[in-house]
């Protein structure tokens, strides 16, 4: 008996196989029922749904209750350079973008915001929650923070791309510098995105500034990890 020789469980086996089947889908669509998968394979429901999770897991599909097994789109590759705007870039990669506002208010700022926008004595920090659908699929979700002093300039915006909106209003920005981190998503987060808890999130921290130079806008979002991978870019080429 050779016993370097090493048995691959019979779900993993059956994981591959599905893989190989995934190439003649497109995002969107729904694998067959767990129960014709299972006949099909010959395979008991247990082993079957141990292959959908490992799946899962790689975020290639997603299990919606009540409906079945959906195909998720494959990871999007997004440049981040000094100019980029997120609708812009993605518009010109093919896909539809838009954004709806989830909420606004004035607040107190923290003390990284204090720092980062250069508040003045009790100056207020303005907030936009905007939520990003790509492809009418969410993708997204932005809060964007100014300076109470910008009021007059941000308060119309309603929709939509916001840096665009304030190009619109005669303020161009320009990225300073982007943070890049990971984690779980919160269940609000999870609800929004319509995405399982243990899949993680990219949290994107970045702060603007306008052709002055001052800090204008810090943004964090978080963006669905199994649809996005972050290319980022450096050079003077990039931020016109």
């Amino acid at each position: 008996m050779d016993m370097s020789r090493q048995v691959i469980p019979r779900y993993l086996e059956l994981a591959q196989a599905l893989r190989e089947q995934l190439v003649a889908y497109e995002a969107g669509d729904y694998l067959p029922s767990e129960t014709t998968l299972a006949q099909n394979f010959g395979v008991n429901r247990h082993t079957l749904r141990r292959a959908v999770d490992e799946l899962i897991a790689e975020g290639r599909v997603l299990r919606r209750k009540g409906r079945g097994t959906c195909v998720l789109p494959r990871p999007i590759i997004y440049p981040v350079h000094a100019g980029s705007a997120y609708s812009k870039t993605l518009e010109h990669m093919g896909f539809s973008s838009e954004a709806i506002v989830l909420g606004r208010r004035k607040r107190r700022g923290t003390p990284e915001e204090v720092q980062a926008l250069q508040l003045e004595d009790s100056e207020s920090v303005l907030e936009f929650e905007t939520l990003r659908l790509l492809d009418q699929q969410p993708i997204s979700l932005i809060t964007h923070c100014f300076a109470e002093r910008h009021q007059a300039l941000v308060h119309a915006y309603k929709s939509g791309s916001m840096r665009t909106y304030l190009a619109q209003q005669g303020v161009k920005l320009k990225r300073i510098s982007t943070l890049i981190g990971a984690r779980a998503p919160s269940q609000r987060d999870a609800l929004h995105l319509l995405m399982p808890r243990h899949t993680p999130v990219l949290s994107i921290r970045t702060l603007s500034c306008d052709a002055q130079g001052a800090s204008f806008e810090l943004s964090n979002s978080i963006t669905r990890a199994d649809r996005f991978k972050y290319h980022v870019i450096s050079g003077e080429q990039h931020e016109g």
